[in-house]
């Protein structure tokens, strides 16, 4: 055998101190933390010198201190010692305790004796107890001190294992087994009364207590000696056997050594059912051997009774609580779990939760393989833990994978949503169908499976849910296999996500439709109200009407036909379409104000087009044969009705009084009552001294009465220059056209030239010369243009041709001259005509206004220019 294999260690040395660091590794080094409850714990008692030692050394290969007797009879083994059998299987912890009845203790040796007792008894599954055969019989030396000690820790010791004692009787004799056995028997029920008589316990017969205390268990009979003969005590102890074995010197017989073999067999397999450590109820596994035995010693040492099965409890949760923290430190430093929770943190990791939960399942297997033979309570109690502290480490990462999750669906849900409302699905379908599809996609990945994904596809309507499943089929799963986590919370938020988006997109989705109207109506609007009012016109209002009523109702049949795809509730399309009513009145409403703050200047516009053109929209040439008076009447009244329409919003056919009052009141120059009231004789109310229309509300009231009064004098003021300007025209348009002397004048010449004539027909050279002054003269009319230079005044005439005389004299005798010398000169060009020179029977009068933007305080200068000339005056 190899004996250096055994690894021997002291437990604990003479003085009752545990050996923790030699214990630590001696299990190290045997490798008996992986054990389980394969192996086996053998323990020997008896007295000291009694061959102990020996015995063990040549039944399990160990190489514990042997005594030499040569040298004399002492202690050899001190506290207790720790092997490792060598050989067989399973492995098997062997303890060498120290013998008892020895003199170097003393009297103080039964405390230890007790304590290593109950200690062997508390953690072996088998105890060899080794007597002398020969003391069998005795009342001193029969070995009774040491069947003593085992009764008496037998009533601390509690608990529903059974150990096995065996009974090695040394050195037999000539005497039978069948004489000896009984008086055995006998004095081991003397040993019992002694010990049971301190407990409390009545006198009764060992199998009496036995039955009394555990009933299920009873004491069965003997057989012969080499037979294998059994004592059952199935309370604690399974067996007694008793085999005899010769010692002499230090050395065996080979029928000794034959028995020693014999002996060696029944130590295989013990393990097995059946077997000398059959019994593995209670076993504490080998990964909490070493802490059983130290916390069953400390118990021991602090001399408290040892409760097995609550010591067995506080090992497994001690121990379990130890293999649960590491597998919690491992997982926490494992390096798959690290780089998932880092590759999580910047996206959804595909196969999440299948490798999650493969790394939570390796942690958990082994919890549960090394975990597997402790307490079953404890042992699921601590795995409980475990699993829960493994999942709330991992949890936060399974929260991130789920948020990129949801946030993966709901940009799924916008692009499919976009791609489907661009394919011109309707919208309310679109979002129908890409949310089912959406949640889909979420469910399965975060807690469904293949399975439930296509049973929940086939009761969807949206057929994009089966192209899902068939798209994503290698979408993993983000629920983790040990987790029952409920993801309908984030589906929620995810779902209300989903709402809120497309609740917005279809707001946006409205109102550029709505948008898409509104300016559809101002382009249809806008423009014809404005030039409608600008017209006014006796039918101006009713024109609007029928406008907007049109626009209107077309605008409405566009929406209706836009939104058709967003199923939209009757009282939101009713809403919105009244609301596009009331924007396209809001369009007439703004229009008609705008309108109204220039009222002056279309005013005067509308009296300028009147006045200087005539019916056929010719400008007017003012000859004096043109009836001022009426034109200017006809000017201002058609002002006056611009007015009238401007005064008040008629979107909705109301009969007013507007237009009555204003012409009875300022065309008619007369001061009148409201016709409503009833015009009396002697009245002298004003009609437009008021700030609102009897038949028109404030809202819709534009130009109030007092304003229209103002608005009116202003105007009257601005367009009387018109009408003094044309007036003036007229009457040098007379004078341009009347250039000869009155007839007076001409009479008055002829009185008093009579005498000269008389004298021009008596001399024929006057007359010649006459004549020549008459060409001249004739040359020089021609040449200056005398009645155009008259045509702007006598003064401006004069002016003009004193100016130009003299340069024209001499350059027609200059030219007269040339021409009689047979050299033609070239012609001068005529110098530029005066600005009095200019012909007024063209002229037209524009007014040129400049525009105030405030009604009726506007101020207003007027400019006429001619049209040729652009004299201004």
């Amino acid at each position: 055998m190899g004996e250096q294999d055994c690894w021997s260690t002291q437990l604990i040395d003479g003085n009752g101190e545990f050996n923790v660091t030699g214990l630590h590794n001696f299990m190290k080094t045997a490798k008996l933390a992986d054990l389980g409850l394969s192996y086996a714990v053998v323990a020997i008692m008896g007295p000291q010198s009694s061959g102990k030692s020996t015995l063990l050394n040549h039944l399990f290969g160990t190489n514990f201190r042997e005594m030499d007797a040569f040298r004399g009879r002492s202690q050899t083994t001190k506290g207790i010692w720790i092997a490792k059998a060598v050989g067989i299987e399973p492995c098997t912890i062997v303890m060498d305790l120290e013998g008892t009845d020895g003199r170097e203790r003393g009297e103080d040796d039964t405390a230890f004796e007790k304590q290593s007792a109950l200690f062997a008894l508390a953690i072996s599954d088998i105890v060899l107890i080794n007597m002398w055969c020969h003391d069998i019989g005795r009342e001193q030396a029969a070995n009774k001190p040491l069947l003593k000690t085992v009764f008496q820790v037998m009533m601390r010791l509690f608990s529903p294992r059974k150990t096995t004692l065996l009974f090695v009787i040394r050195d037999k004799t000539k005497t039978p087994l069948e004489h000896l056995e009984p008086v055995l028997r006998e004095d081991i029920q003397k040993i019992w009364d002694t010990v049971s008589k301190p407990q409390a316990h009545k006198d009764t017969p060992l199998s009496e207590f036995f039955n009394a205390r555990f009933p299920s268990l009873s004491l069965s009979g003997c057989t012969s000696f080499l037979s294998d003969l059994n004592i059952l005590w199935a309370c604690r102890w399974r067996s007694l056997l008793y085999l005899a074995m010769k010692r002499r010197k230090s050395s065996l017989k080979s029928s000794t050594i034959e028995h020693v073999a014999q002996l060696r067999q029944r130590f295989f397999h013990s393990i097995a059912p059946g077997g000398l450590a059959g019994d593995r109820r209670g076993v504490v596994p080998s990964s909490g051997f070493s802490f059983s035995s130290q916390q069953i010693w400390k118990v021991i040492k602090e001399n408290r009774d040892l409760d097995l099965p609550a010591h067995k409890v506080m090992v497994a949760t001690v121990r379990c609580e130890e293999i649960a923290s590491d597998k919690l430190r491992r997982l926490t430093s494992d390096a798959r779990w690290l780089a998932l929770e880092e590759a999580v943190q910047s996206g959804a990791v595909p196969g999440f939760g299948k490798k999650l939960s493969s790394i939570l399942d390796t942690y958990l297997s082994e919890y549960d393989m090394e975990a597997f033979y402790f307490e079953e309570l404890v042992r699921k109690a601590k795995r409980q833990q475990l699993e829960s502290k493994a999942l709330q480490l991992v949890h936060p990462a399974y929260a991130t994978m789920l948020g990129h999750l949801r946030s993966k669906a709901l940009e799924s849900f916008k692009t499919h949503l976009e791609q489907s409302l661009r394919r011109g699905d309707g919208f309310a379908v679109s979002v129908r169908n890409c949310n089912q599809a959406r949640m889909l996609e979420f469910d399965r990945s975060c807690a469904g499976t293949a399975l439930d994904l296509w049973n929940y596809a086939g009761l969807c309507i949206c057929n994009e849910a089966f192209d899902i499943v068939a798209e994503n089929s290698a979408l993993i799963y983000a629920s983790i296999q040990q987790a029952n986590w409920d993801a309908s919370r984030l589906g929620e938020k995810l779902l209300r996500d989903i709402e809120v988006y497309a609740s917005s997109v279809r707001s946006a989705k409205l109102s550029e439709t709505i948008a898409n109207q509104e300016k559809k109506l101002d382009q249809a609007l806008a423009a014809p109200v404005e030039s409608l009012l600008e017209a006014g016109g006796k039918d101006t209002w009713a024109s609007i009407r029928r406008l907007l009523k049109r626009e209107t109702e077309a605008a409405i049949s566009g929406f209706s036909s836009a939104v058709t795809g967003f199923e939209l509730d009757q009282s939101t399309f009713d809403k919105t379409v009244q609301n596009l009513r009331d924007y396209a009145r809001s369009i007439a409403e703004k229009k008609s104000r705008e309108a109204a703050g220039k009222v002056l200047i279309l005013m005067k516009d509308r009296f300028s087009s009147v006045f200087n053109h005539d019916i056929d929209s010719m400008p007017r040439v003012w000859t004096g044969k043109e009836d001022i008076r009426t034109i200017t009447q006809d000017a201002r009244s058609e002002s006056l009705k611009l007015l009238s329409v401007m005064a008040a919003i008629r979107l909705d056919k109301k009969p007013d009084k507007i237009e009555n009052v204003l012409f009875s009141s300022l065309m008619d120059g007369t001061v009148g009552v409201p016709y409503s009231q009833g015009r009396r004789i002697g009245d002298s109310v004003d009609p437009l001294s008021s700030s609102s229309w009897a038949e028109i509300p404030l809202d819709k009231t534009l130009i109030t009465p007092v304003q229209c009064k103002t608005l009116w004098r202003q105007f009257k003021s601005e367009t009387d220059y018109s009408v003094t300007l044309a007036n003036s025209a007229q009457e040098a348009y007379k004078k341009s056209n009347n250039w000869l002397p009155p007839p007076w004048a001409i009479l008055a010449m002829i009185v008093l030239g009579f005498n000269e004539f008389m004298l021009l027909l008596k001399n024929p050279l006057y007359p010649m010369i006459l004549f020549v002054v008459f060409l001249l003269a004739k040359a020089l009319w021609v040449q200056m243009d005398i009645p155009g230079e008259f045509r702007h005044g006598y003064l401006a005439g004069v002016l003009s041709v004193t100016s130009r005389f003299l340069p024209t004299v001499m350059n027609l005798l200059r030219r007269l001259a040339e021409e009689a010398q047979g050299h033609p000169a070239p012609e001068t060009p005529s110098p530029p005509h005066s600005l009095a020179s200019h012909s007024l029977r063209t002229q037209t009068y524009q007014p040129n206004l400049s525009v105030s933007s405030s009604v009726p305080d506007s101020s207003v200068s007027t400019h006429i220019s001619s049209t040729e000339g652009g004299v201004e005056y």
